[in-house]
């Protein structure tokens, strides 16, 4: 398994946070994620950010200023790019403003777009993005998989091992005839030939 690069943020609803980093791993706060991963005994690698929603400093972090085009969690996943990391797994990101909520699918989309991926990980519900490319899920997925275009048009999108099948269907942006599929207990997958797809699981659904 790839080194992966984890980024807990600060969201206060989005679920208890579940993972042990390995050696070649890299854990980032975002900000006030600092403190949620101090809470669990679990040192990053790196703070970042400009830290008004922690309150303070933490020694050694990489600070910038309030003022920046860049939120505390693009600052972190900008920053897991450079280092070499294709996988991230970002807690915190989910809940809270829907502003920011929003601005998390963005960098994912951000990761997807530079052959990386990025989940954002809440209680009971993933999301993803893809781009040209395919997700897949066991056969014990359960629960809801919604799919939406971030593009005008995504060209290409194939559906399988799920409720509502699709074959080389054209979705826009304007339509959202993805939203609720459901898993039957069948390997499935989602894939795409042209455009970006952001992907969200809900109740248990995990990729395989």
């Amino acid at each position: 398994m790839s080194a992966a690069c984890f980024i807990v943020g600060a969201a206060p609803d989005s679920g208890p946070i579940r993972f042990t980093p390995e050696p070649g791993d890299l854990v980032i706060a975002a900000d006030g994620g600092y403190a949620r991963l101090k809470a669990l005994g679990i040192s990053p690698d790196i703070a970042i950010g400009d830290f008004d929603s922690l309150g303070f400093v933490p020694d050694g972090a990489c600070v910038h200023a309030t003022e920046k085009n860049d939120t505390d969690m693009m600052l972190a996943v900008r920053l897991g790019l450079q280092k070499g990391y294709q996988s991230f797994e970002i807690y915190g990101g989910l809940g809270g403003r829907i502003g920011h909520t929003v601005a998390n699918i963005q960098a994912l989309t951000f990761l997807a777009r530079r052959a990386a991926r990025g989940t954002l990980i809440a209680d009971g519900t993933r999301a993803t993005v893809i781009h040209c490319g395919s997700i897949a899920f066991s056969a014990a997925a359960r629960g809801f998989l919604s799919v939406f275009a971030l593009d005008s048009e995504v060209r290409g999108v194939t559906v399988s091992g799920l409720k509502y099948p699709l074959v080389n269907a054209t979705l826009t942006n304007e339509f959202p005839i993805g939203v609720s599929n459901e898993f039957i207990g069948e390997k499935s997958s989602v894939s795409v030939d042209d455009g970006t797809l952001l992907i969200i699981w809900e109740q248990g659904g995990y990729v395989d």
